[in-house]
């Protein structure tokens, strides 16, 4: 049997999340964009709840593109709140709709999404493997840092712990435990500083 993050357990979507996404750094922007989105939806639920919806938030939000979200006026958003295929809650969606009209400015004044983001690791994932899912941190000085900066910037539902998730899963931060197989092929694959 194949050594795993305890969190993700058995269920075929989320052993496949685990398996080929969470924690392989990611420098695409419609990837952040949505995965910031995702994990701002996710506030207050489980993440399966949302790797469930994820194929309805796609569609639902035009794929992701930053450039028709921030377009979205009251009929986008009435059209979402009757959308049960998503999280149906007003402040989520505002935020959702907010955060592309972000991602525009960031895109301005930093050229992308990416480089903002991966500047709060020096653009190389931090990495001392966890022996055990109690010493994975809910939040770091680092996501603190990152959650103030997209604050300013406009951004919304990127609370420090949410942006803590958001490392996790684009790899700015590998914490796939000691023992589990993805720690070893991250790392070796991508590399990684001392954290």
């Amino acid at each position: 049997m194949t050594d795993r993050c305890a969190w993700c357990g058995t269920d075929p979507l989320y052993t496949a999340y685990h398996d080929l996404e969470w924690g392989v750094p990611s420098h695409d922007d419609r990837h952040l964009f949505e995965m910031l989105v995702l994990e701002g939806a996710q506030a207050g639920l489980s993440w399966i709840t949302i790797l469930r919806k994820r194929e309805n938030y796609r569609r639902a939000f035009d794929g992701f593109n930053a450039e028709r979200m921030a377009r979205y006026g009251e009929s986008d958003r009435a059209r979402l709140l009757a959308d049960a295929g998503i999280v149906r809650n007003r402040l989520k969606i505002d935020a959702a709709i907010a955060n592309a009209r972000a991602m525009l400015s960031v895109r301005e004044r930093f050229g992308s999404l990416d480089a903002l983001l991966w500047r709060f690791v020096e653009d190389s994932p931090s990495a001392a493997p966890p022996r055990s899912l109690a010493e994975i941190p809910a939040q770091t000085p680092v996501s603190q840092a990152m959650s103030r900066e997209l604050k300013r910037l406009g951004f919304r539902f990127v609370g420090p712990t949410v942006c803590y998730a958001f490392m996790q899963a684009v790899g700015m931060v590998n914490d796939h435990v000691a023992e589990c197989f993805r720690q070893r092929e991250i790392h070796d694959a991508h590399g990684a500083r001392a954290s």
